[in-house]
């Protein structure tokens, strides 16, 4: 069992959950492979720079081959030349690879495991619902301690909740159906909504047995 701070009725108190479906100890490896691959699939791959075929300037050779006592040279767009282009240049790519989903769930069963083992979970409800309100749901996270670096996960899309968040820096809201071992461990903090806590409870669970 673990001690988290749970807010419910404008207080935070303390309760004991458990947290065994989510392993004993750190899979290093496993939840090393699994951030390296989340963040290979979310980079752009634009990287893009000119060939000699590419760039602009006239393709007159500059002067003649031989008998000038100069090394040959053909036009100014070599890769030798200032203004040339490039010799194996980059070009847009697509770095996005997956790992087993096996290995994506036991990646995130880990990094839960770790926020648990760290004291790094809470438990908060009443967020705003009937429309956005920052103040009022900035204010559970301040009353927990966690006003910053936080992802705040809920059980289905609440569109209020994310309005209200997301002009908060450094805070994140997501469901449990998109939660990773990235998003886990990319904010100090996990905040979640009793429902999120006890479907990632009964999922990992499930998968554990």
């Amino acid at each position: 069992m673990v001690e988290v701070k749970v807010f419910e009725g404008g207080s935070v108190k303390k309760t004991d959950v458990d947290a065994s479906v989510f392993g004993t100890r750190v899979l290093g490896r496993t939840l090393k492979d699994a951030i390296v691959m989340y963040e290979a699939n979310v980079r752009a791959g634009t990287a893009k720079a000119k060939t000699r075929h590419e760039v602009s300037g006239p393709n007159k050779k500059l002067w003649p081959q031989k008998h000038t006592g100069r090394a040959r040279m053909g036009t100014p767009k070599s890769p030798l030349w200032r203004g040339g282009g490039r010799i194996f240049p980059p070009i847009p790519r697509d770095y996005a690879y997956h790992m087993p989903v096996k290995a994506r769930r036991a990646a995130l069963r880990n990094a839960m495991f770790t926020k648990f083992r760290d004291q790094e979970v809470a438990v908060a409800a009443g967020w705003p619902a009937d429309k956005p309100n920052t103040k009022g749901a900035h204010a559970i996270l301040a009353a927990l301690g966690m006003g910053r670096s936080v992802t705040v996960v809920t059980e289905k899309p609440e569109v209020n909740l994310v309005r209200s968040l997301r002009n908060v820096p450094l805070v994140d809201v997501c469901t449990v159906d998109d939660l990773n071992a990235r998003q886990v461990l990319v904010r100090r903090w996990l905040v979640m909504t009793p429902g999120a806590l006890a479907s990632i409870q009964r999922r990992l669970g499930k998968k554990e047995k």
